[in-house]
């Protein structure tokens, strides 16, 4: 489990063994996610979607308290996942980081409360999961738009994005800031502090 650049997002590469009948790897044990990262899960809600090649689905993020963590991997094809740092106040707000996920590096994502998350599908038929720290809860949830030019996500450049009209209407940072949409940063730490999270 590597921590990533913004505080609170950590990359998972399991260990795949494979012979003549496929392959077996463990793609979230909770035990092991407490103990790397400090960050725990209570799984509330499992989700899957598939998408075409292009479809962009973000960026997403929840109220908190309570938000709602994510860890997410691609089952079939290919994605590039990003996370953003929405959090009013944090050290690194408005930064994004990029992994790709797909189905034979098999890497997981973990994105911890008060996080903007999205995803685009690089090939047809994409299959992404992801297990959820709370259920979804429409009044909670809030976007970003992904293709805001301050953020400046570098999405591939080859491929048209296809995004829901929710996601086409949803607000730029600077918008979402100052409607006071945005996790603020230290509530943000003291949630964490309240489950037993490091700060």
């Amino acid at each position: 489990m590597d921590p990533l650049g913004i505080k609170g997002t950590f990359l998972f590469t399991p260990v795949v063994h494979g012979d003549q009948r496929g392959s077996f790897h463990e793609w979230f044990r909770g035990d092991s996610l407490r103990s790397l990262t400090g960050h725990g899960l209570n799984l509330a809600q499992a989700n899957c979607s598939v998408s075409s090649r292009g479809v962009l689905r973000g960026l997403h993020f929840a109220d908190v308290p309570p938000g709602q963590a994510k860890y997410v991997t691609c089952l079939r094809g290919a994605i590039v996942d990003v996370v953003v740092d929405v959090r009013v106040g944090s050290p690194t707000f408005g930064q994004w980081e990029a992994k790709r996920l797909d189905e034979e590096n098999r890497r997981c994502l973990y994105i911890a409360e008060g996080i903007a998350h999205g995803f685009m599908a690089l090939t047809d038929d994409a299959t992404v999961v992801y297990l959820c720290s709370e259920p979804y809860a429409p009044g909670r949830e809030h976007g970003v738009h992904p293709l805001d030019p301050a953020i400046g996500v570098a999405w591939p450049s080859d491929i048209e994005p296809l995004l829901s009209d929710k996601d086409a209407d949803a607000p730029t940072l600077d918008e979402a800031r100052r409607s006071g949409l945005l996790p603020d940063y230290q509530e943000c730490l003291d949630y964490y502090a309240k489950l037993g999270l490091p700060t």
